[in-house]
């Protein structure tokens, strides 16, 4: 079929039901914004969230590829990473005109197959005309797991055998959970601080259909357990790239640093499963995570050490491993860039 880029243009209000459906989902004690109060940053993912309509959906649970998005055949896809700046406050309540378009599609070959990357680029308006926000999100399409085992030689997938509850896709082959997360309730509140900007991530089935629901995600990865290890090829459900990325955003407001972000970098470098050790640490660019900044930090009132503003801050989600699953670098307002 033929395919052009579009530019689609739509005026929305920032929905105050789904900003407080995350304050709720991540229960940390911070109050929620209500209509009126100012976005956290990235929680406009949440409030113009919008539910696709049920005749629009493909195989994946996203809308079908071919109208908006290009009809890419591959069948994997992956929110990789993008870049947001922030040049206005947007309000909870408040109305915004979007303007999004696909800036590019890219096609390549990696270590696992055919790649095609799709970058799409959205504009946010506020009430008086002003640019708010400019992103760009990186869509990552690739070609099937291989059969048999579902995710084997996949990044960050434990080997067969190793401990963990075991269950069966339809293709009977064994996928391994952590340990007591089948038989196990909700996890409780998912950010549990660990240290001096420092916080652990506990996720659980629960926690992921909440943020499916909340942010109007119908991809069945997080939640389809047979679609998942049996067609996907994963061991288990993916937690949500969007998930990491703002859990890391939500540090500094834990670690009640006030200073005004001007920009987000950020990257999945590959999946964290459900129940699986998350850990979100500060961490240099391309290095281990670490709990202290490389010169002598100031403190802030908890006594934990306030990043300077002039610098950006790279945090990260880690797991067992050295690599981190996901990683967001802050660019302050008033600070230098990356």
């Amino acid at each position: 079929m033929s395919w052009e880029p579009r530019t689609v243009t739509t005026t929305e209000t920032l929905d105050p039901h789904p900003v407080a459906a995350l304050s709720a989902l991540l229960d940390d004690g911070l109050p929620a914004p209500g209509p009126g109060d100012a976005l956290p940053p990235l929680w406009h993912w949440l409030a113009l969230a919008r539910w696709p309509r049920s005749s629009e959906l493909g195989q994946d649970g996203h809308p079908a590829r071919g109208s908006f998005l290009p009809p890419v055949e591959l069948p994997r896809r992956m929110f990789a990473g993008g870049e947001v700046a922030f040049h206005a406050p947007l309000a909870v309540g408040g109305t915004v005109r979007r303007e999004s378009s696909v800036a590019s599609v890219t096609e390549k070959s990696g270590r696992s197959g055919r790649l095609v990357i799709v970058a799409v680029a959205t504009r946010l308006y506020d009430e008086r005309g002003r640019l708010a926000i400019e992103e760009r999100q990186d869509l990552v399409y690739r070609e099937a797991g291989p059969s048999g085992v579902p995710g084997e030689g996949l990044p960050g997938v434990p080997a067969q055998g190793s401990s963990g509850v075991s269950g069966e896709g339809p293709s009977g082959a064994a996928a391994d959970w952590p340990s007591g997360v089948a038989a196990s309730g909700p996890a409780g509140a998912p950010l549990t601080r660990a240290g001096a900007w420092a916080w652990d991530l506990a996720t659980d089935p629960v926690l992921l259909m909440r943020f499916s629901a909340a942010t109007c995600n119908p991809h069945r990865i997080h939640y389809d357990w047979p679609y998942v290890t049996g067609v996907e090829g994963y061991p288990g459900l993916v937690v949500h790239g969007p998930l990491m990325a703002l859990a890391l955003a939500e540090v500094p407001r834990l670690e009640g640093h006030t200073a005004l972000v001007r920009r987000l970098r950020h990257r999945n470098r590959s999946p964290l499963f459900c129940g699986h050790p998350a850990h979100l640490r500060r961490a240099h660019p391309a290095g281990p995570p670490t709990l202290e900044p490389a010169e002598p930090p100031t403190l802030g009132p908890a006594g934990a050490p306030t990043p300077d503003p002039s610098r950006p801050l790279t945090l990260g989600v880690f797991g067992p491993g050295p690599e981190p699953h996901s990683t967001l670098t802050i660019e302050w307002e008033g600070g230098g860039d990356a």
